[in-house]
């Protein structure tokens, strides 16, 4: 026993709490209880000469109690000199002063607890109930330390008003997790006034994972972010270990890597890079967990998807560490698929299926069938519906007639509606059908709210595949002529000047009487009816047969019958193979320096490992069905994309509608491309080349540039208008090519990215902003989205206050009408339905010359008339574009404003429904029941 001060034997004598045993000390007594005193009677009690002799007199009269309890000295222990005091209190008739002193000796003994249980600042009324049901005072220091920690390295955030807030929602009794939650929300309800409180705000939400996590893994109850560096390398063992026992992740993550070395190279500090949109998504849609508990945190994923990806790899922990450090830093994001499965017992880790249905029974079922079990483990679908017969047309079998296309699709509805990837996200498919089928004038429909609902399509998403005689028969106003593929099969695999003698042919033979099963339309009818529901229904989408097929480098190999889910694959497919494309994207904003000034060499070097990331995912891959097994390890097809073109153009001080920003996208691509093609065929040099790479493009040494001819040679010139000017040494990649070969037959893809990108925190693959400020929907929940760039330029010029924040809302996230904003940033930050299409088609063409497959472009009309959309679909295909997305069409004058209070910021809602089935080329249009950009039941922008 340790002692403290001078003490004998024969002398009174505390022992106190932790064991220390000192002098008996009456001034000690009188202080204490003239405390009491002062709390009760104020601080004259201090001058009080009444009290002082009381106080004198009961303190006497405590030391004279001890005395003669031991007149020979001894031990004592601190709690029976409290009790003295109370009592001698009591006894005196002073009860608000014993009260006063017995809260005292209760809130020190709370304050002893605490700091017992390691929590420094106790809350003095509001305990905290954790998993266990155990109750602990919330502890006021770790709070401060998370919410500090939150805000560190962010300008203009405050942590003592994120604490204040929040401490306003809290309860004695308040569990444990709630703390957080009120700490979040504090958070959120000031994104709107600086957007750096996204990142606050994630940051916060971290400590839940954390506990949810490391709790589970048996690491820790809770962490701060700053322990996290010491701790990450525990968790990532830890958790192998559960997963592998859990029979969820591939038992070869331990036995194939050096776990220790992947652990420290494991960055703690990324977790800050998240935005809250970001996080959530992840923590919702991604980690992986046991009975609905997260077990997996945002470092471990990317490292969990790194040495998936590396299995196979001669050296797998350095490219699991050079993997990781390309996704945990945002400079590329994979795709979804591969994200959700990466290094788990099932690793389908590829995005896109395109199926070709032949016209039989038994196919067709086998044909959903495969789009049932490739949904199931998140594949997206496309399916080119062309070879099947037309209404009415003759089966032989049954000598009956054909109830068509439409049918079936009903079917195909359904079937992606009731498998939904394992409730991660909902099934996706869309159904292709070229425009000289005779079931199109129907298929257009599918969409409509209207009609026999058993020949509508709600869920799923339909897509024009037009052939370039069409748009050539509706530019000179002729006629054109529906057949059934019954009658004309062979034009399903036909394209170019060999598709248009063989329709020509058919034309004939039907004039003469040959073919009894036809419908002549004039073209220009039929494309109004396109462009009317395709502006009130959102589909079917435009793609152009042609190019996808003249420009492709497989078309030794077959047809390009259509393109996937997005419109951004154009792969052949055939009754044997069913194409796989492999997705994932470069972060365009991250390679941006502080110069404003693109880094082509950070970019060749992600590309190069981005594109080698790709590669193995073909051999890692699960399939689910033979035939894309056979079709994926025969092509090797990968699709590298972008992602945050719009953050790229602010970084540069650029508008969107500018010819800058059309250059730039001409630049970033051509970099993009030589990279991606030069990273291909050095791995075909250190791996071997595709098997079907003889006779490919690529052997013959036409590059995606170099295709453009082949184009034009078929169209003529006065139907393409594509620019052709190079600035980098494509002539020695011509000859790289050659010699060594290509390892994957396709390269480049441009993808939505709609998930990925909030990941990343960056605007969706090469969209324009959607608005400045608006309220984001989405399978997680609300976001509020607020435009940073825009918020620090008016913060500088002193032009951001409530009353901003308010214009913004009432605007709907436009800058044009108030008055107050410079002109040059009204123009930089224009929104989505600001800037003229023909910027967006126009950039989408320049990249568009350096991509060997398509990319997935929404088109963004304000004010539409049938004129307007006649131009800019016409001038998609006339600038060499492949296909085309989403038609996001805003009416000039009757859009239903949101209010300020409700905060649907970022609703599109009609005032009245569309009239007609179809509208003139050159009147206005009715306003369109379109497709939300943020809506959470459109799987495409998930």
């Amino acid at each position: 026993m340790s002692t403290q001060g001078t003490r004998t034997e024969n002398s009174l004598n505390v022992i106190k709490r932790n064991g220390d045993v000192v002098c008996f000390d009456a001034n000690k007594i009188r202080v204490a209880m003239s405390k009491a005193f002062i709390a009760v009677e104020g601080d004259q009690a201090a001058a009080s000469t009444r009290i002082h002799e009381l106080i004198a007199e009961f303190t006497q009269q405590i030391q004279s109690t001890f005395e003669r309890r031991l007149p020979r000295g001894g031990l004592i222990h601190i709690e029976e000199v409290q009790d003295q005091v109370e009592l001698t209190l009591m006894r005196a008739g002073e009860q608000k002063v014993a009260r006063t002193y017995v809260l005292y000796r209760e809130e020190h003994a709370r304050l002893r607890a605490a700091r017992e249980q390691g929590i420094s600042k106790p809350h003095p009324s509001i305990n905290v109930t954790y998993a266990d049901q155990e109750r602990r005072p919330l502890d006021l220091g770790r709070i401060e330390t998370l919410v500090k920690e939150a805000c560190t390295g962010l300008a203009e955030v405050e942590s003592t008003k994120i604490i204040e807030y929040a401490l306003r929602n809290l309860y004695d009794g308040v569990p444990v997790e709630e703390v957080s939650t009120a700490l979040m929300m504090a958070a959120r309800t000031l994104v709107e006034k600086e957007p750096n409180y996204t990142y606050v705000t994630a940051r916060l939400l971290l400590d839940n994972l954390r506990r949810e996590a490391l709790s589970f893994l048996g690491l820790a109850q809770e962490a701060t972010q700053g322990q996290m560096q010491d701790l990450y390398p525990q968790a990532l063992a830890a958790y192998l270990d559960k997963g592998i026992t859990l029979d969820q992740l591939d038992s070869k993550l331990g036995e194939c890597f050096d776990i220790p070395r992947l652990g420290q190279a494991l960055r703690a500090d990324r977790d800050n890079q998240f935005t809250y949109l970001g996080l959530q998504t992840l923590y919702d849609r991604y980690f992986l967990h046991h009975k609905n508990t997260r077990y997996e945190l945002p470092q471990l994923m990317f490292m969990r998807v790194a040495m998936g990806l590396a299995l196979n790899e001669q050296a797998p922990t350095e490219r699991a560490i050079e993997f990781y450090n390309l996704l945990s830093s945002f400079d590329y994001m994979a795709s979804t698929p591969t994200l959700f499965n990466a290094g788990t017992k099932r690793s389908q880790l590829s995005s896109c299926y395109l199926t070709s249905v032949p016209d039989d029974l038994e196919g067709i079922y086998g044909a959903i069938r495969d789009n049932a079990l490739l949904s199931k483990w998140a594949g997206g679908l496309g399916n080119d519906w062309t070879p099947v017969r037309a209404l009415g047309s003759h089966i032989k079998g049954t000598n009956g007639k054909s109830q068509g296309v439409v049918p079936f699709l009903k079917v195909v509805n359904d079937t992606a509606v009731a498998v939904n990837q394992g409730g991660k996200r909902k099934g996706a498919v869309c159904a292709y059908l070229e425009t000289w089928h005779l079931d199109i004038e129907e298929f257009l429909e599918l969409r409509k709210n209207t009609g026999d609902d058993r020949r509508r399509t709600h869920d799923m998403n339909t897509a024009n595949w037009v052939p370039d005689l069409f748009m050539q028969r509706v530019a000179e106003d002729k006629h054109w002529t529906l057949f059934s593929p019954s009658d004309c099969p062979d034009l399903h695999d036909l394209y170019g000047d060999a598709f248009r003698i063989r329709y020509e042919e058919y034309e004939r033979q039907a004039d003469q009487g040959q073919l009894s099963h036809f419908k002549r339309v004039k073209a220009q009818d039929l494309w109004r009816k396109m462009l009317s529901m395709l502006f009130e229904t959102g589909h079917p989408w435009i793609t152009f047969k042609d190019p996808c097929n003249l420009r492709s480098p497989q078309q030794h190999q077959g047809v390009v019958h259509s393109s996937n889910l997005c419109t951004e694959i154009t792969l052949n497919t055939n009754a044997e193979e069913i194409a796989v494309c492999n997705l994932g994207s470069i972060n365009l904003a991250q390679h941006i320096n502080a110069q404003g000034q693109l880094d082509a060499d950070k970019l060749k070097h992600n590309v190069r490992t981005a594109v080698r990331m790709l590669d193995n995912v073909i051999d890692i891959n699960y399939y689910a069905v033979p035939q894309a097994r056979l079709s994926n390890l025969k092509h090797r097809p990968v699709g590298l994309g972008i992602m945050g073109f719009q953050d790229a153009l602010f970084k540069q001080n650029l508008a969107y509608a500018s010819r800058e920003a059309v250059d730039f996208a001409d630049i970033s691509m051509e970099l993009l491309s030589f990279y991606a093609i030069e990273a291909s065929s050095d791995l075909a040099a250190e791996r071997g080349t595709y098997a079907s790479f003889q006779g490919s493009l690529w052997d013959q040494g036409i590059l995606p540039l170099d295709s453009i001819r082949l184009l034009q040679r078929a169209r003529g010139h006065e139907y393409l208008q594509m620019d052709t000017q190079s600035r980098l040494d494509w002539s020695s990649l011509r000859a790289k090519v050659q010699q060594q070969g290509m390892r994957n037959s396709n390269v480049m893809a441009i993808a939505p990215t709609a998930t990925i990108s909030n990941i990343c925190g960056v605007s969706q693959s090469i969209e324009p902003t959607y608005q400045n400020l608006y309220v984001k929907s989405n399978l997680s929940g609300e976001f509020t989205i607020v435009n940073p760039y825009l918020v620090h330029e008016l913060k500088a010029l002193g032009l951001w206050d409530e009353v901003m924040v308010n214009d913004l809302k009432y605007y709907d996230g436009s800058l044009q009408s108030i008055e107050r904003i410079p002109a040059h940033l009204k123009q930089k930050y224009a929104t989505a339905f600001e800037v003229e299409p023909r910027w967006l088609v126009e950039a989408a063409s320049r990249r568009q010359k350096w991509i060997d497959q398509a990319q997935s472009l929404n088109l963004y009309i304000k004010g539409v008339s049938g004129k307007k959309l006649d131009v800019t679909y016409r001038m998609a295909w006339q600038l060499g574009l492949k296909t085309t997305y989403y038609l996001r069409a805003l009416g000039a004058t009757s859009v239903e404003k949101s209010t300020v209070n409700q905060g649907n910021l970022n609703a599109v809602a009609a005032t009245s429904a569309p009239t007609s089935s179809s509208f003139a080329l050159g009147e206005a249009a009715p306003v369109p029941q379109a497709c939300s950009l943020d809506n959470p039941d459109c799987e495409a922008c998930q």
